[in-house]
């Protein structure tokens, strides 16, 4: 008895449906770690900026990091700062064109390490721009190793027993230090590990824009991103290691929103 051989059927091949790449990013590729969350907070930014209508208004800062290959990837006017310089280079921008909104993009090694006194004196001006903070407790694009916000127990390449308050103190809440001072009207905590995460960060940052174009202060949005390769993990353990350690530290939320933009 001879059987005709099984052949699978045929099936259609997959097709794009949409094209859903951000009108103001201008490449899809980058050179990223997989896993990373910087691509997706970055995609929130520029999608909010185009939203709100103020696309010829806009000029984004960016500082030295993993990000800063995004600078060419916008169609924004950008500016490149030395490191930790970002919120003095937005301040002169912004003073000489009032009208202009003006952003920051920087991570946690950027701001928090090498340009502390930049954002704390920034805010406590009341500077009418934007800085977005991308916190993943690493310095990613100069070693990988540990950051002023890296949370205790978290493992970099100079810390691989986990950080220690004895050896290497506490990490520095950079939203719950700026929400402190009166110079600063907006000030939250997103995370993009989840896509309810994202929706709640992209409200974030639609707040604190708004707010700029209504000139009311100094508006400050973190995000929690993903870094698996800083982290030695593997990428799709990223989001709940996101959750369990950087968001039981840096809680995710509204911080203080004291602006009336009317």
């Amino acid at each position: 008895m001879t059987t005709e051989p099984v052949t699978l059927r045929e099936r259609p091949s997959g097709r794009m449906v949409d094209d859903f790449k951000p009108s103001l990013m201008v490449a899809g590729q980058h050179g990223l770690c997989a896993g990373c969350g910087e691509p997706i907070a970055l995609r929130s930014v520029v999608e909010i900026i185009e939203e709100l209508a103020l696309v010829t208004r806009s000029v984004a800062v960016f500082g030295i990091g993993c990000y800063t290959a995004f600078s060419g990837n916008f169609d924004v006017e950008a500016l490149q700062a030395l490191h930790g310089r970002a919120p003095s280079l937005a301040t002169g921008v912004k003073r000489a064109k009032p009208e202009t909104i003006v952003f920051t993009v920087q991570g946690d090694g950027d701001m928090v390490n090498e340009g502390l006194q930049e954002v704390i004196h920034a805010a406590a001006r009341g500077e009418r721009i934007t800085c977005v903070l991308l916190n993943n407790g690493v310095f990613g694009e100069t070693g990988g190793h540990m950051t002023a916000t890296t949370v205790l127990g978290q493992r970099t390449k100079n810390t691989l027993d986990g950080r220690d308050k004895d050896l290497h103190g506490f990490p520095i809440l950079i939203s719950n230090l700026l929400a402190q001072l009166e110079g600063a009207v907006y000030v939250a905590r997103g995370a993009v590990n989840s896509a309810g995460n994202v929706a709640r960060t992209r409200r974030m940052l639609k707040r604190a824009f708004e707010l700029q174009a209504a000139g009311a202060g100094f508006t400050f949005v973190e995000i929690l991103t993903m870094c698996p390769t800083g982290w030695f993990i593997e990428t799709g353990e990223a989001p709940d290691y996101l959750d369990e350690h950087l968001a039981a530290v840096h809680t995710i939320g509204v911080v203080k929103d004291t602006a009336d933009p009317g």
